[in-house]
């Protein structure tokens, strides 16, 4: 089982079959949902870096280009440079200076670097925010991404996680647009390792949890389910995170249409390069799937399940391994 498969939970309350009372909103109705009478949006956008100095500044390039915002919307980017060598944080804050940019160590990986900004944007003296926006650092949203999902999460009643489905950009032979998901809402299946991508469908569709790629938070979700749990420093806690938020009663949904692409090209996992030995890849395994945070999602989320399911990545890797 890959982090990327992962286990579902046993527990009903959790990702059980029954699905939160929210109905599904036509791309339409959505579209045209407006904030007359109501606060302009203040998006709190909570990124983390490193190394990626052309992917950061080309998904910051897009998010600076979003169109047909609700008037008075305003952008508050929060991040956090995890250590980078590359001269990411002075080039963000040569070609962004409003982005405020925080420098952090190299030990720094993704969720942490989430919570960071997450803390950052709730700082004393900074502006309230109406929503959290989660944004990947190698997602480049179309022009009008962040408009639809802040039309969805109104249409919604600001009340719901909304999940923005991103394509793969990189797929030789595919039109813009049009390749493969890469990032999306999870939906359950009956076997309880599998979280499939939900497709997006001209309407929104509930899911289950989700990819931390592009997902907006409403002030009230984001204050009912908290930030990503600080037990997963990398992997693993945006799919706690929606996990946790059905527990407690906030559900999610996928925007009815893609918002963007991925432009980073995926490395093969570093576990199944020929010949390193069992050793050597279940050392490369343990580094990018730490096994307690593992164990931790599987308790949580795979009832009885959970001690075979937190052993099934890395019996496999030995197996891949010995037989070379």
């Amino acid at each position: 089982m890959e982090p990327s498969q992962p286990c579902s939970g046993e527990d009903e309350d959790v990702a059980g079959a029954g699905r939160v009372g929210v109905a599904a909103v036509p791309l339409e109705e959505a579209a045209r949902t407006s904030y007359v009478g109501r606060r302009a949006p203040v998006v709190a956008v909570l990124m983390t870096s490193r190394d990626r100095r052309r992917q950061i500044l080309r998904s910051l390039d897009a998010l600076a280009d979003q169109r047909s915002l609700p008037p008075g919307t305003a952008l508050r980017v929060h991040l956090v440079d995890a250590g980078s060598r590359d001269g990411t944080a002075e080039a963000v804050r040569a070609a962004h200076p409003e982005v405020e940019v925080h420098r952090a160590g190299p030990e720094v990986r993704w969720g942490q670097g989430i919570r960071m900004a997450s803390r950052n944007s709730r700082a004393a003296g900074a502006t309230p925010f109406t929503h959290q926006f989660w944004l990947r650092d190698d997602v480049v949203l179309a022009d009008e991404a962040l408009a639809l999902l802040l039309a969805t999460s109104r249409a919604l009643g600001d009340t719901a996680v909304v999940v923005g489905a991103v394509r793969d950009g990189g797929v030789p032979g595919t039109r813009p647009g049009t390749g493969p998901l890469a990032y999306s809402g999870r939906r359950r299946t009956r076997l309880p390792h599998r979280l499939p991508l939900v497709e997006p469908s001209g309407r929104t569709e509930p899911c289950d949890t989700y990819d931390g790629a592009a997902v907006l938070l409403p002030r009230a979700a984001r204050d009912r389910a908290g930030d990503l749990d600080r037990a997963f420093r990398h992997t693993l806690g945006d799919l706690d995170h929606g996990l946790r938020a059905r527990r407690v009663q906030v559900p999610a949904f996928v925007a009815p249409r893609a918002v963007g692409e991925r432009h980073a090209v995926p490395l093969p996992p570093a576990w199944e390069e020929p010949g390193i030995g069992v050793r050597e890849a279940l050392r490369r395994r343990a580094a990018e799937l730490p096994p307690r945070a593992w164990w931790t999602y599987c308790r949580r989320h795979a009832g009885v399940r959970a001690p075979l399911l937190a052993a099934a990545p890395y019996l496999r890797t030995a197996v891949r391994a010995a037989r070379g």
